[in-house]
């Protein structure tokens, strides 16, 4: 029944609780009486959570899949000895739109009570952050971007190429959003002489981007619970984050999905 969907039963309910189960195992005559705590139990034991929701996206599973995820396997797979030969693996993304909000007051954690945060807040706009991650290394930059466009990207990819010039080049690993993809980022990559090698992630498969896991460690630890009063804080509060970051947590990310596991996966589930 937990595997049934409610309007299967003539219900309006999205989802099952464990108290919506319980009437209706009763209301069906299987048993006489059963407590919700009974019925989560059998669902504990079943392996069942109908009461949770996770996201998911449907990956375009081609020929053009198979080529870039090779691509960017490859690139995480020889991180380490490319970085040796003064290459690196760089993977980018951006964390758009993160809105500025300011909880006042909040009431810091003290024995006996958990930290509280004012529900109300006030707004003070947002901030784009680009966030770039050095693969073999863990290590991390952070540009806080005006608007999320090709426009702004490129002049993000400029000064980082001044600060690494040292390097033989760089293989960057972003995703096929618009300000990766457009013509003023194609031209700028293809006049530097192949010292940017640009790896797309596969369409709607922005997971394999490395960057994505940087982009929730960072979050978590140093923008989920704070409170900012302009734009301009937030901004000072970014840039000052990701070298402390870089000091007290960054690490190589583990990697299991070689591009051996992800041919056998292609092969199973690609029509």
């Amino acid at each position: 029944m937990a595997c049934l969907e409610p309007v299967a039963r003539g219900l309006h309910i999205t989802h099952w609780s464990r108290k919506d189960l319980a009437d209706l195992i009763v209301a069906d005559g299987i048993v006489p009486t059963i407590s919700a705590r009974t019925v989560g139990r059998i669902l504990d034991t079943a392996d069942l959570q109908p009461h949770r929701t996770r996201y998911w996206r449907i990956t375009c599973l081609d020929a053009r899949f198979k080529e870039r995820a090779e691509k960017v396997l490859w690139c995480y797979a020889n991180a380490a000895n490319l970085a040796r030969r003064r290459i690196w693996v760089v993977c980018a993304d951006e964390m758009p739109n993160r809105q500025v909000l300011e909880r006042v007051p909040i009431h810091r954690a003290i024995p006996g009570s958990i930290e509280q945060q004012e529900f109300d807040y006030t707004r003070h706009g947002t901030v784009n952050i680009l966030n770039f991650l050095i693969v073999h290394s863990g290590m991390m930059e952070s540009v806080c971007l005006e608007t999320n466009d090709s426009d702004h990207y490129v002049p993000a990819l400029k000064p980082f190429r001044r600060h690494h010039r040292w390097l033989r080049g760089i293989y960057l690993i972003h995703d096929g959003g618009p300000s990766h993809t457009g013509q003023i980022t194609k031209d700028y990559l293809a006049a530097c002489d192949g010292w940017w090698h640009p790896c797309l992630t596969p369409a709607r498969a922005s997971w394999l981007d490395q960057a994505e896991l940087l982009n929730h460690a960072f979050d978590l630890r140093y923008l989920k619970r704070g409170s900012w009063s302009s734009c301009e804080d937030y901004i000072a509060h970014v840039m000052a984050s990701w070298p402390e970051y870089n000091r007290r947590y960054a690490h190589p990310f583990e990697w299991t999905w070689t591009a051996q596991k992800m041919r056998q996966w292609f092969a199973k589930h690609a029509p």
